[in-house]
């Protein structure tokens, strides 16, 4: 199955362990992909101006420094990964606890409303009224941080309970199915599943350590690439609930077991440098996870 990876997402992918990119590697990765020269410098423009990056020399000689602000998101990534791994191998249990934000920002802040509620369905909130969202995480840390950036802390309010019931409904898994696209969710897993399993069958069969197989070099290289993007697209959508409140077998355990098993392969074929790229760092440790699942 073909993956489409954005340049963005490329650049993401390229993010060293310093939180650096070269830029050299860049290109030649983008290459590999079938992408052009000029798609590339266009989207490290783009990047710069948004504040993501800082770019220090031009062309292929450059580095591209990851700014705060994406340093910070990127150190979420990691929390979010490795909390899914830990529910999937049952060492994060549900309480049984409902966690709820509501919020009353005037209209005078309407564009500070707006960022808080797009934070909340990104942190995987679901919506119960306009202004009141549940998760069943205990996410009241990143809620604030995003309210106190948007200055809007003051009007919001936490709570938590363990008695939600949406008309007549009260049990948790039906409420899981009713407040959550927990289908379409399914279908990214299961997407990224049939993206995993011919990837992991190549690298089975391709056991070669780097060095030995130069040929085979160049397809790892992708199928890092791609196996990143694909997952970064099923990640984004899922709010992480709890293995308790989802239907069983859930196909997100299984997509994820099956590329964290491409990681460790890759992890293991891949020359010593690899490391040194963060999407090794940030999945190539969670087979041993995957492997308690």
């Amino acid at each position: 199955m073909d993956v489409h990876v954005p340049t963005r997402m490329l650049v993401e992918a390229l993010v060293r362990t310093d939180l650096t990119v070269d830029a050299g590697e860049l290109y030649a990765t983008a290459n590999l992909l079938d992408m052009n020269d000029q798609q590339v410098r266009l989207c490290i423009k783009r990047l710069v101006a948004e504040g993501r990056f800082v770019q220090e020399g031009r062309g292929r000689k450059a580095i591209l420094r990851a700014t705060g602000s994406t340093g910070r998101a990127m150190g979420l990534d990691v929390e979010f990964v490795t909390h899914a791994y830990r529910q999937d191998a049952g060492l994060a249990p549900w309480d049984g606890a409902w966690h709820l934000v509501a919020f009353t920002v005037p209209e005078s802040a309407r564009p500070a409303r707006d960022a808080l509620r797009a934070a909340l369905t990104l942190l995987g909130g679901a919506p119960v009224h306009g202004g009141l969202y549940v998760s069943a995480n205990p996410w009241e840390p990143y809620v604030e941080e995003h309210a106190r950036r948007l200055d809007v802390l003051g009007h919001v309010t936490f709570l938590t309970t363990r008695d939600l019931r949406r008309g007549e409904e009260s049990d948790p898994v039906a409420l899981a199915r009713a407040m959550w696209p927990l289908g379409e969710i399914a279908g990214r897993y299961e997407r990224l599943a049939a993206v995993a399993e011919p990837r992991l069958r190549f690298l089975q069969e391709h056991a070669e350590p780097s060095g030995k197989s130069g040929s085979s070099e160049p397809r790892r290289l992708t199928i890092a690439v791609e196996l990143a993007a694909e997952f970064t697209r099923a990640m984004e959508a899922d709010p992480l609930l709890p293995p308790e409140l989802l239907p069983r077998p859930w196909p997100g355990a299984r997509a994820r077991a099956l590329a964290a098993r491409c990681w460790s392969l890759l992890e293991e074929q891949t020359g010593k440098d690899a490391g040194a790229v963060r999407l090794f760092g940030l999945y190539g440790g969670l087979s041993r996870l995957a492997a308690g699942a």
